[in-house]
């Protein structure tokens, strides 16, 4: 739920930096198309600001995941051409020719709806085959490549693209990545002269032997660190302000938060913050003193989480800000310039996809720019 107040949190999402981060990896994609995943809401940054954005930089194709995303994305940009990630909805094909959405089919079920379809109207709409390489999630399995050659062969009908995705590109040594590829190369013989498309953000990144015809950048895009272990290049797209409501002082050997989880070693100060796991801080950043949670940026320093996160308020010990000390109506930054998303995925055991698509807390949403960005 947003504020109407215009008090509380603040999420600016930097549009301008989106679209150099889709020029800059538009770049290394060098002679592939490259495209833009916005499934989750363009995870977690606005489906529809970030689809005009990533347009007016010169993306033409989208990747979501459901029809509803996708019809999200052909209001913002009527000339899309918009892959639906998880396929043909049972029953949806009526609705996807009318709103030409293409359905990315991964099981023989979905292929003969669809055939059924274009047979029912003599018109051969266009989708993308998935198949499964190694990740074992959906896609046509690679013992049913043959079935679905000899039965697209008996109707005419081709595939706008093939495809596959990578289980571990985050992690570019890893040996999957070189069998993956081979096998997909095995599917490719199968459909000669079909464009072809393997790469997300990671294996964008680190090797054009995955690149073909199209790569899907997703997280990369957005700021996110897509491959483990290097610096991230990417520029930050969004950035959190939260508000502190009190600055308080704590003794040594009292308590902080729920379950007493925390206690102090020294007298400290500590800052109230207006922000919890309602809003996106997840529970498994909570600082206790047997393992560091996670971190804000408070009037130039990085200040650590403290106790557990509450539904609502997050304490951070500020002690080492000296007589600096923050006033209640000052933001500290969750994430932005100082802290990146990534960083905060570490803190919680968990990634940087998470942190993005789970910002749906009680912020108030501020876009910057419109995409338009010069060479």
């Amino acid at each position: 739920m947003a504020l109407t107040s215009g008090l509380g949190g603040q999420l600016s999402i930097d549009l301008g930096a989106l679209a150099r981060n889709w020029r800059a990896l538009d770049k290394v994609s060098a002679g592939a198309l490259t495209a833009a995943v916005v499934k989750a809401d363009a995870y977690g940054t606005g489906i529809e600001m970030a689809s005009k954005a990533l347009h007016a930089a010169g993306a033409r194709f989208f990747f979501v995941a459901t029809p509803d995303e996708g019809m999200a994305v052909r209001a913002a940009v009527p000339d899309a051409h918009i892959f639906v990630l998880y396929g043909l909805y049972p029953g949806a094909a009526n609705l996807y020719i009318r709103q030409n959405l293409m359905p990315v089919i991964s099981s023989m079920t979905m292929l003969e709806e669809w055939l059924a379809k274009c047979v029912e109207r003599n018109e051969a709409y266009p989708s993308a085959f998935h198949f499964d390489t190694g990740i074992n999630r959906i896609g046509f399995r690679l013992n049913e490549v043959g079935l679905v050659r000899e039965r697209i062969e008996t109707l005419g009908y081709a595939p706008q693209m093939i495809m596959s995705h990578l289980a571990c590109a985050d992690q570019p040594n890893h040996e999957k990545n070189r069998t993956q590829l081979a096998l997909f190369g095995s599917v490719m013989a199968q459909f000669p002269g079909i464009p072809a498309s393997l790469a997300n953000s990671a294996a964008l990144m680190t090797g054009r032997d995955y690149h073909f015809q199209m790569v899907r950048p997703g997280i990369a895009l957005y700021g996110g660190r897509a491959v483990t272990g290097r610096k991230n290049p990417m520029q930050p797209v969004v950035t959190l302000h939260v508000p502190i409501l009190q600055v308080t002082e704590g003794r040594t050997g009292e308590t902080v938060g729920y379950g007493a989880t925390y206690t102090l070693n020294r007298p400290s100060k500590l800052a109230i913050l207006g922000y919890g796991y309602a809003d996106g801080y997840f529970r498994s950043m909570s600082g206790t003193n047997a393992r560091p949670g996670g971190k804000v940026f408070i009037r130039g320093k990085i200040c650590p989480v403290v106790g557990k996160i509450s539904m609502d308020l997050t304490v951070v010990d500020v002690t080492e800000l000296g007589p600096d000390l923050p006033s209640p109506g000052e933001g500290a930054e969750i994430f932005g310039t100082h802290l990146d998303v990534d960083d905060q995925g570490d803190a919680g055991g968990t990634i940087g996809y998470e942190v993005l698509t789970s910002l749906k807390g009680r912020y108030n949403r501020i876009y910057v720019g419109d995409g338009r960005v010069p060479e």
